[in-house]
């Protein structure tokens, strides 16, 4: 069949010319068909090229296998942390088995977790991209024409996104000191990275050992609550699932960044994919209030946590207070881990109201000593909410909030 002419560029007459001439479609199948060729996972997002992107990034800069010496220094810092929290909170020891991570092993230790905070919001981005080019102004039959074409595109499309992950995860494995950084538990395994508690250590004039038992301290701690605060896991995890089913994506942004697409430019896919201004979040009650329990979750654990290191090191690290506002503004002011999540999922896990919570932990332990405050994580239902930390004194006060009596189970009557 003839073309008639200067009909070649309409896509109403020919659904490939938005993706430019046969050519160029041609060189770029080529220039993807090593990622194209590459293994399928389950799911959205190709997790084991993820993890190589990521290990690679890591590798490139210098990730060398943890000594024999650094191991010990880890293992007794962690061991010694474990023993000082003791005197400072009624939760038992999280660390059954402490480790040294190298860089990498950090990121093979961590991906299942990420995978499940991740794939939900890649899901969509890859669902919408198909979508988005599937329905970029074509007619139904010139859709059908070039339905393998979309096909290819959207999984390419998974993949890119993968390759996001991945870089954004190396980037986030070489500056992490541990398996807690963000408060969320990302492995059952109390860790730290030598190398991680290198780079903290820059340009701060304290002791190694101190910086080392510190940071240990901080680990520790928050195992004792992954690990003996049953519901807190799946509290964690649920708000930022939660959150994220209430991610969108722009389809309207997208399909304009696409109808320019030039296939052989493939990081012009990524650049895409990449910006987090593709990522919005609905602007809902039920999102609205996912975020709140959220933020107000990381308050409360990071609180907890600043509270129980501050008592165990008193007396004990002269760096202490030192080491405290140096995390502490790490953490409020958005560190590396919290610019990765948002590029990640469209979320920053920044704890906002971290010196209020701190504040309430400090109040109920005066109040009702280290057995009275953690008793509080015995039950969601115990635990402060967001007006709380407006007036931490009047949670103190309220001891019907501390009537466990409540929670009990039920006994017959002739018992």
């Amino acid at each position: 069949m003839t073309d008639l002419p200067g009909r070649e560029n309409d896509p109403n007459e020919n659904p490939f010319a938005m993706f430019g001439s046969p050519e160029q479609i041609a060189a770029a199948m080529r220039q993807f068909a090593d990622m194209l060729s590459a293994p399928q996972s389950a799911g959205p997002v190709n997790w084991d090229m993820a993890k190589n992107i990521a290990r690679h990034a890591v590798v490139a800069e210098g990730d060398p296998s943890v000594m024999e010496g650094e191991r010990r220094q880890i293992v007794d810092a962690l061991n010694l942390a474990d023993l000082w929290l003791n005197e400072a909170t009624a939760l038992p020891s999280g660390v059954a088995s402490p480790q040294a991570w190298s860089r990498s092993e950090w990121i093979e230790k961590t991906v299942p977790v990420w995978k499940q905070l991740c794939e939900p919001i890649a899901a969509r981005m890859v669902e919408t991209m198909g979508g988005t080019l599937g329905a970029a102004g074509l007619p139904a039959e010139a859709q059908a024409m070039a339905g393998p074409l979309f096909g290819m595109l959207k999984q390419m499309g998974g993949m890119m996104v993968g390759q996001q992950l991945g870089q954004a995860l190396g980037t986030l494995a070489r500056e992490v000191v541990g398996s807690s950084d963000i408060g969320l538990p990302l492995s059952d395994t109390a860790a730290l990275l030598p190398g991680g508690i290198a780079a903290f250590s820059e340009g701060l004039e304290t002791p190694a050992e101190e910086i080392r038992i510190y940071l240990a301290l901080r680990e520790a701690a928050h195992h004792r609550l992954f690990q003996h605060v049953p519901w807190l896991r799946a509290h964690l995890l649920g708000a930022v699932e939660e959150y994220a089913r209430g991610i969108t994506v722009d389809a309207s942004a997208l399909e304009g960044k696409l109808q320019g697409l030039d296939l052989n430019n493939p990081e012009q896919l990524q650049e895409i994919l990449g910006g987090g201004e593709l990522l919005k979040p609905e602007e809902t009650e039920r999102q609205k209030a996912a975020l709140a329990r959220l933020e107000t979750a990381l308050a409360l654990v990071e609180g907890w946590v600043a509270t129980v290191v501050d008592e165990a090191a008193e007396g004990k690290l002269p760096s202490a207070t030192a080491l405290a506002e140096t995390v502490r503004r790490r953490r409020a002011t958005g560190g590396p881990a919290e610019r990765t999540f948002a590029t990640l999922v469209g979320l920053e896990l920044r704890p906002r109201r971290l010196r209020e919570a701190a504040a309430l932990w400090k109040a109920l332990t005066a109040e009702r000593g280290v057995d009275g405050r953690d008793a509080v994580w015995s039950h969601p239902d115990l635990m402060p909410t967001a007006d709380d930390l407006d007036d931490p004194e009047s949670f103190v006060r309220g001891e019907a909030r501390f009537d466990l009596s409540a929670l009990e189970e039920p006994k017959d009557d002739d018992e």
